[in-house]
């Protein structure tokens, strides 16, 4: 993933997940992938991807199971 680092990046990050899910790398009811898991993949900070998964959990695309992880809300 190509970052344009003069602006901010959760939102880019947040962008590239709703992309990966709109294209069903992740299946609805499927665990999502952890943050460390996915900040090392994209090379950013575990925060920045806290973010762009808390907007998207914002957004009704994601929910989290307490001890569990977060999963794909299904449409």
């Amino acid at each position: 993933m190509d970052l344009d680092r003069s602006v901010p990046v959760w939102p880019q990050v947040a962008d590239e997940l709703r992309r990966r899910l709109d294209a069903g790398q992740y299946a609805p009811g499927a665990r999502f992938p952890a943050v460390n898991e996915l900040a090392a993949e994209l090379d950013v900070a575990p925060s920045t991807v806290q973010k762009a998964v808390a907007a998207l959990r914002a957004e009704g695309r994601l929910y989290t199971v307490l001890g569990q992880g977060s999963f794909v809300q299904e449409r």
